[in-house]
């Protein structure tokens, strides 16, 4: 199998300074959270663009907010604030100045990552903002726009007792969250590479919780899991040293805004806010803020390929 490496040391130098706390990404349920409550945020960090308002759509530019749909238990890119109500995070800072260019407010909705893009198709969302890899998958489903890069990260207990070699995880436990890349693509491709050559599949540890994920592998449930790797080294940050990232992040996609399938030319819009941010050093200053510029991209795209 052949990855495309990233360094992680950017990221892992900022965030180990940050103090995030363990997060969490996935759920069950189309309803929101019972634990949580929809928060909202006036745009008035950047000028309102008039040539962006009119690429509006008409429910948004009537309302004046714009409802975005997102699982807020993924630190650092988007989680609760320790009210337990407002939501936060590097992906929040960044969508509420690109909106603020459109002239509208935002609200953020927490509810399950795995129900945000039927969210968004169904109307009950304008947007999903959660860390969503953009893949074909997905694409098909709805429009994307890019906005970030991230790869995936091996996390295993301080030390890697087991001896986990991602080259050669045949027969191990791995832990994954349901509904994300690790769990619908990457980890049956490995399974299927080790029953090909002869060997004992992979044995898949899936939660809709990535906290619960985590978990299994501090209990020794699981040997290893496979995460983002913001996530994953907020989880090695705030274990108390239980947990050690192996190895270098691999497999590095772009993020994408999740939007309904019709909505390219607004997907465009959004691209070019994206684009001024960067140019104004907005975007820049916001990574940063959270401790993600290693993930900085200069191709805000629609629809990128995968």
């Amino acid at each position: 199998m052949t990855h495309r490496l990233r360094p992680t040391t950017l990221l892992i130098a900022g965030l180990a300074t940050a103090g995030l706390a363990l997060s969490a990404c996935g759920s069950d349920s189309l309803s929101e959270k019972p634990s949580a409550s929809s928060s909202s945020s006036s745009a008035t960090s950047a000028a309102v663009d008039p040539a962006l308002v009119a690429k509006l759509p008409a429910k948004v530019k009537s309302a004046g907010k714009i409802v975005i749909g997102t699982d807020a238990t993924y630190q650092p890119n988007e989680y609760l604030d320790a009210d337990g109500k407002t939501v936060i995070g590097m992906d929040v800072d960044l969508f509420d100045a690109v909106m603020a260019k459109f002239g509208v407010k935002t609200e953020w909705v927490p509810t399950g990552f795995d129900q945000i893009i039927l969210g968004v198709t169904s109307a009950k969302y304008d947007v999903g903002v959660s860390s969503f890899t953009v893949n074909a998958e997905r694409e098909k489903q709805a429009t994307m726009v890019s906005y970030f890069t991230a790869g995936t990260q091996w996390v295993t207990q301080k030390g890697n007792p087991k001896k986990v070699d991602p080259a050669s995880a045949c027969g191990l436990n791995i832990a994954v969250q349901k509904a994300t890349v690790q769990a619908d693509e990457d980890l049956p491709k490995r399974s299927k590479e080790c029953t090909d050559a002869g060997k004992k599949a992979i044995n898949p540890i899936v939660d809709a919780d990535q906290a619960k994920v985590t978990s299994a592998v501090i209990t020794g449930k699981a040997d290893a899991m496979l995460v983002d790797l913001p996530p994953a080294i907020s989880a090695v940050e705030t274990t108390q040293g239980k947990l050690e990232l192996l190895g270098e992040q691999y497999d590095s996609a772009p993020y994408g805004y999740v939007l309904p399938k019709d909505q390219t030319e607004f997907g465009q819009a959004i691209a070019d806010a994206l684009k001024a941010l960067e140019a104004d050093g907005t975007y820049k200053s916001i990574l940063t803020k959270w401790k993600t510029e290693g993930g900085a991209i200069k191709d805000f795209a629609v629809n990128p390929q995968p």
